[in-house]
This record gives structure tokens, sequence and C-alpha cells, in this order.
């Protein structure tokens, strides 16, 4: 550990904190009168013009993690996700891919906002009281995407991790943020996850999705045709390494959005989920599926065009219940039964889907986050296989070792049990756990509605969503509302819960809780019910009762 070998002194600190001070200033990347930001699970994000001197920054702080984890390698990405192209941000990479600990979020945002006057006397402050080994080599890794201010973004890194010597970069160029969070979790297992390339990426997945839909024969209802919608990102450029290994494997894919029109503009996984419609370039013929990553690909969702010309979306819910149905078949196949499979869902997981988990695992298996992929990841960290996605199709599976080493005794059986071991194994393999990724989702659910004979008509009929609504109301203040049992309950301010509970009785199937946004004076009121019309009638009751005991701000919202 860093902090056992030659941590930081007062002096010593001061000293470099001053030399990375004056690195900033003479390549400019200087915060001026920019506003503050606060970094959060999407990192920070912003207009592009305000960020040079925030990813300056970061690299410094990135060198700072890597040499306090001992060297170990950290990422850095340089991307707004699905943000207008005219916004940019970046995240930080943990080493087996996690996302930043929110200690060091703390950091992160203290650092970014720090007067260029005082950046130096920051630095030394957190150099000494991380027990920073200014001896160790740091080692991080940077990727980004294809906005036009993307690599000006990455090179504000690379000066600032430089200036923290000793220090090593390796750039990824243009990549999508799960493959560098791939690679970081290749390059700190020593290729025990995989060999730490992006060329290595696409062969792990492609070797995987091909092993396991080689032997399924006498399909009907699945079609090997897809249309993806790449929200003119970096994910067409991962997705175009793969297309001839999945042609070899069967399964034809077409790309639209691939970069031909502007960033995530009336296209992407966003835009599908929020305006419940097709993505411009992208509308599927009847009977045919699609599917839409987002800017930076680690979102996905599933659409088609029912017999009736009726869009229908498969979202991150129901990806969710489509891995868990097929993992609960293989895993009694296996014979190992004893693991623990289970579904992570957030508040805003559509009752539906959640009654539908709880049919499949049993009620102790279905367990509620709070809001944001990082909080999903920890919670599913309890399980031998813990699969979470929020609605917005934002998540993954993860296995525990003590189920990678049950499933490697299981796969030495004979007959059916050794077999579905070995596809378990092959899923696991397709699957990037380190973190959401659009493109191993995508092969993921192919190769399982390819082993099920499914079409979208199959997975959709696993259950009907109940009508939804999802309101911001502004207040003047939302300091005064705070939440418990994952953001479900409100807790003040008081007697705001006891109404909005009043209100749900009266509701068949009705369901509603508020939350304050964590950036924003806003309370975000999400409803839902039996019928639309009922559904409606509660969204409008809770927003009436939020905006009335809070002071709200402007009109308030109706709800239609």
């Amino acid at each position: 550990m860093a902090s056992e070998m030659a941590p930081a002194t007062a002096t010593s600190a001061l000293a470099v904190a001053m030399e990375v001070a004056t690195v900033a200033l003479a390549s400019n990347h200087i915060q001026g009168d920019q506003p503050s930001l606060a970094y959060g699970t999407a990192g920070f994000r912003a207009g592009a013009e305000k960020l040079d001197h925030i990813l300056f920054r970061m690299g410094v702080l990135a060198a700072m993690r890597s040499k306090v984890l001992g060297g170990k390698a950290v990422g850095v990405m340089v991307t707004a996700s699905h943000n207008p192209e005219r916004d940019n941000g970046t995240k930080l990479v943990e080493p087996m891919g996690e996302m930043l600990p929110v200690e060091w979020e703390a950091h992160a945002t203290a650092l970014a906002n720090t007067s260029d006057d005082a950046l130096a006397q920051t630095l030394a402050e957190l150099l000494v009281s991380l027990d920073v080994d200014l001896s160790v080599r740091a080692d991080v890794i940077v990727g980004r995407d294809t906005r036009s201010s993307s690599a000006q973004l990455a090179l504000a890194v690379y000066d600032g991790v430089g200036a923290l010597q000793p220090s090593g970069v390796q750039s990824l160029g243009l990549s999508t943020t799960p493959q560098l969070h791939y690679l970081a979790r290749c390059r700190n297992t020593n290729g025990g996850y995989g060999f730490p390339s992006l060329v290595g990426y696409s062969n792990k997945l492609v070797g995987a999705y091909n092993s396991l839909v080689k032997d399924t024969t006498g399909m009907d209802k699945y079609k090997p045709n897809l249309s993806i919608d790449c929200a003119n990102g970096v994910g067409a450029i991962a997705l175009r390494q793969l297309l001839p290994g999945l042609q070899n494997a069967g399964l034809t894919v077409t790309l639209a959005n691939d970069g031909s029109g502007p960033l995530n503009d009336g296209c992407g996984a966003d835009f599908v989920k929020i305006k419940q419609c097709a993505p411009s370039g992208a509308v599927p013929l009847p009977g045919s599926r699609a599917a839409s990553i987002d800017g930076d690909a680690d979102r996905v969702v599933y659409y088609f065009t029912d017999d009736a010309s009726t869009f229908r979306l498969l979202d991150g819910d129901r990806i969710a219940l489509l891995l868990a149905h097929y993992l609960a078949q293989l895993l009694k196949r296996a014979n190992v039964q004893d693991l623990r499979l289970g579904i992570v869902q957030t508040a805003y997981a559509n009752g539906s889907s959640t009654a539908c988990a709880v049919e499949l695992l049993g009620a102790d298996n279905v367990l509620c986050a709070k809001t944001g992929v990082k909080h999903c990841h920890h919670v599913a960290t309890a399980l031998d296989v813990g699969c979470y996605f929020e609605a917005n199709g934002h998540g993954t599976v993860l296995f525990s070792e003590r189920c990678v080493q049950r499933l490697g005794d299981a796969a030495q059986s004979e007959g059916s049990t050794g077999v579905a071991a070995k596809q378990l194994l092959q899923l696991r393999d397709v699957i990037n756990e380190a973190v959401g990724d659009a493109i191993s989702v995508i092969l993921a659910v192919e190769a399982v509605l390819h082993s099920l004979d499914w079409s979208c008509a199959e997975w959709l009929g696993m259950y009907s969503d109940l009508p939804n609504r999802q309101v911001k109301v502004v207040v003047s203040d939302r300091g005064i509302f705070e939440t418990t049992d994952a953001e479900r309950k409100c807790v003040k301010p008081e007697g705001l819960q006891a109404a909005i509970d009043e209100l749900v009785a009266g509701f068949e199937r009705g369901r509603a809780f508020v939350r304050p946004s964590g950036t924003e004076d806003v309370v975000r009121v999400y409803a839902e019910a039996l019928t639309i019309e009922a559904t409606l009638g509660l969204a409008q009751a809770a927003v009436n009762l939020v905006y009335e005991r809070a002071g709200g701000v402007g009109t308030k919202p109706h709800v239609a």
C-alpha cells in the first residue's frame, strides 16, 4: 500500500503541488470565472468550453488515485454520454472497472472548483491527507468519444497526469465508456479478465457469443437480424469491429445513425426511452427487431413494431427480466440452485416488472437500490448472480467468485448438467461485469432470444406495463426533502408521505413516490396505477401535494 511506503510530507507535497499549478498556468488550463460543478454518478458534465481546467485537474486526480492504489491502472473517460454534441464531461474509472468511490467524488468536486490561486494549496492538502506516495508511478488509461471537443479535452487529461510524475498514460483514442472499464479490469487482473486491448474486447465478446449460439437448432420465432441505432456516437466504431465475427456466427446486424448525423439528436437510447417512439432513420418494419444505444454505448433499449403497427418498447426492466429468466433456467439445469440469483431495481422500475420478478425469483431476491447504477452495482454484489438494470437500459450482470467456482466444477459433469454450466460461463464471458455495456448486453440478449427461440412478442408477453408518469416540480428549496427505503419513502417534509399513502390507497395497483433531484431545485414525482386515467389522476394529486407543501415555483405542472 502507498501509505506503508513513503507518504507525502507537507513540504514535499507543497513543492509538487506548486509544480503542478505552474504546469496548469503554463498550459493555459485555468479556471478563470467558470461556474462550480459537482462530481456525481455521471462524473462532470457541462458545455465543452467550460471543462478544460477540470479535465486537467481530473488527470492529476487520476494520477493521485493510481499512486494511492500502489500504481494500479485507473481510467479517465472523456464523454457526456447521451447529452448533446455541444456538451462534454469526464468520469474516472477504478482498477476493476468500478465507478469512483463516493469519498473521492468529494475530492474531485473540491479540486475542480478551487480557484487558480488556491490550486497549489488544495493539491498539497490532498496529497498529504490521502497519504500519496509521490514515488509510485501512476498508470492512467484515457478514452474519448467522438465529440469534436473530446480530443482537445483528452490532451488536458494527459497534461494533468504528466504533471504528477512519475506517471504513464495509455491513450485508447476513440472508445466506448465500457471498453475503457473493460481495459482497466483486464490490466489489473494481468489479463485474467481478458486481453487488455480493444481487439481483445471484440474477440472475447464475439467468441463467447459464437460459443453460445453455435449448437442451437430448429429456430422458428427468432430471426437473426437486428438493426442498431448508434446515436451517431462512438458505439458505431466499436460495433463495426464486431460485425464480421457476428455475421460468421449467423447474426446479421445493420447499423443506423452510425455517425452520419448529429450526436444524440433525435436518436439514441435516451431519446427512445423518453419519447416512446423509434429514432429518426431507424423505424423498424413490423415484426423486425431493433435496439438503440447512447452516445458512449453504456445504455441500450430494444423496441419493435407489432402487427397492429404499434411501437413497443423493451427497456432495462424487460432486459433484466429476460436475462434473469434464462439464468434461472440454466442454474436449475446445472444443478446449482443453491446459488442466489436476484434482480436489483430502482424505485422507477414499473410495478408489473417487480411483480414478474417476484414470481420468477421470490420476493427475497428482488432488491431495490437508490437511483443510480453505482448504487445498483453495490447491492448486486450481495448476490451470487446479480442482475441489475435501470429502466433507461443501463446495467449488467455480476457473478460472484463462489458462483464461478461452482459453475467451473459443474462444467466437468457429463450430460445436461455440464452443458448448462458451460453455457452459464459462456454467457458470463459475453457480459461485461465491469459496467453497464450496451454492446455486450445486446449480444447477451440476442443469445438468450436465440436459445429460447423467442421473438420480441414473447419477450413483451412476460408482463404488461402499468401506465406511469414522471413529473418534475420546481421548488424553492429541494433541501427540505429527505427520503429513505431506497428513495421510496419521503421522511421530510413531515406528513407528506402519509398524505401520499392516503392518495395511493384510492387507486387500484397505485404507487407513487417523490424524490429531490441531486443537482437542481426540482422534486421528481413518479406515479403508476391500473389505468391511464387513474395514473394521471394520482400523478396530478401527488404533484399538487408537493407544489403546495414545498413552495412550488412558477406554474404548477399539469400532468397529461
